[in-house]
């Protein structure tokens, strides 16, 4: 009966409550925001390219014979010049000597011939000799100085190949492994394969772009001071210590991949790099003036396209349609859409409505990741988020939480009368 005696009183407290005024509209959400401001942003690209000496020589057996020895130690660097194997010179020293005495019969010939030439000039004026004979002797000593100069070649040619029993290096570089041993007879026909010299520095990294791609850097109008800067990134992450250059650029299309050959040149003083190696390497193809750096958590996309909220001078939301280039870092560069002094929505864009009005503050990058790693843990089973409490009716609402226990408590009041 005590019970049912307070029901008059909680009446009249629920009454007094209703009277009071209604709650107070919220206050407009805090945004984080930045600034946008017109900067100048390079165009960088990722690519793959495989290395590539800077030039590579087969050394091959350029005369017939047994090879007698290795002189260079394989895998090291050579000079140019540099003897790296020896033939047989017998047989070629032999074939020389064979020239050499042609040619002093040919001269010896050459000799007599020019002597009756003279003599048969000296007699025709007195008619001693026939026309016929002179034209004779004549031709005898155009053949004998021919057949000095075929000789002289011989010997030429026999000295050359002599020289070619001394197998010299080409070109500069690091020479490889032997592909004969000592005692292969070689150059039999063809000429017989021994090593191959590679120039390592510089080296060529050979990579490719696909066409559309190269066509759309082509239309952004690049601002660029030489040529194509080229920064090769090693396996373990790291920047490779000496840039390069980009030097070369096809004009047609590979009709299989649909991709232009593009090659840079990467100097390679310590020898470090190697041929073969497939290197990510970073290329710098300009710089593209007047346009914004946008974080990446304030671009958002729909059926439209992509857009960006921003903080009017009126205080209220608004959308703005923009285009983006690409991603650098963990930025979007925008190319339009924007205007110098933008204040763009980053972070609080869940609680943020066009056309409402909006309190903006400077997005703090440190303070936001901060607070996602809060979220992730309240999300994980700490405390609840303060959003979703205030999203609450109730707990918006006192009053209404007051009243759900002055409804609750005739109830339990009648439930205890009919107990008694």
């Amino acid at each position: 009966m005590r019970r049912i005696a307070l029901i008059p009183i909680l009446l009249a407290a629920l009454a007094a409550c209703g009277g009071e005024d209604a709650p107070q509209a919220p206050p407009p959400p805090e945004l984080g925001v930045v600034a946008a401001q017109s900067t100048d942003a390079p165009l960088r690209l990722d690519l793959v390219g495989r290395l590539a000496p800077y030039r590579s020589a087969d050394v091959r057996a350029r005369v017939p014979g047994v090879v007698q020895r290795r002189v260079y130690q394989e895998g090291s660097d050579v000079k140019e010049g540099q003897v790296l194997f020896e033939i047989d010179p017998a047989p070629l020293r032999a074939a020389a000597g064979e020239a050499r005495a042609a040619l002093a019969q040919a001269t010896a010939n050459q000799a007599n011939a020019r002597a009756a030439a003279a003599r048969a000039r000296s007699l025709a004026p007195q008619k001693y000799i026939s026309q016929s004979d002179l034209d004779n002797a004549l031709a005898a000593e155009r053949s004998a100085n021919a057949a000095v100069q075929a000789a002289q070649s011989a010997v030429e040619s026999a000295n050359i190949n002599l020289g070619y029993a001394t197998v010299r290096a080409p070109i500069a570089g690091r020479a490889g492994k032997q592909q004969v041993t000592e005692g292969a007879l070689v150059g039999q026909g063809t000429a017989t394969l021994l090593t191959t010299v590679d120039q390592i520095d510089p080296l060529y990294v050979n990579f490719s772009m696909a066409a559309g791609d190269l066509d759309r850097i082509r239309g952004m109008q690049l601002d660029r001071d030489g040529p194509v800067a080229v920064q090769v990134l090693l396996p373990d992450g790291s920047t490779y210590a000496h840039p390069g250059e980009m030097d070369f650029s096809g004009d047609i299309v590979d009709p299989d991949t649909g991709a232009v050959s593009l090659r840079a040149t990467l100097p390679n003083p310590d020898r470090r790099l190697l041929p073969g190696t497939y290197v990510t390497l970073v290329a710098t193809l300009g710089v593209q003036h007047g346009v914004f750096r946008v974080p990446q958590a304030a671009v958002q996309r729909d059926a439209t396209g992509a857009y960006v909220l921003v903080v009017g001078a009126d205080g209220n939301v608004a959308r703005k349609d923009v285009a983006t280039a690409r991603a650098d870092g963990g930025d979007w560069i925008v190319t339009s859409g924007l205007a110098a002094g933008d204040q763009v929505v980053v972070s609080g864009l869940q609680r943020a409505r066009v056309g409402e009005p909006a309190t903006a503050a400077p997005w703090q990058p440190t303070a936001a990741a901060a607070a996602g790693a809060q979220g992730a843990a309240g999300a994980a089973g700490a405390t609840p988020d303060a959003d979703e409490g205030a999203a609450d009716p109730d707990a918006a609402d006192p009053a209404a939480s007051a009243a759900d226990a002055a409804d609750a408590a005739p109830a339990d009041g009648a439930a205890s009368g009919r107990r008694d």
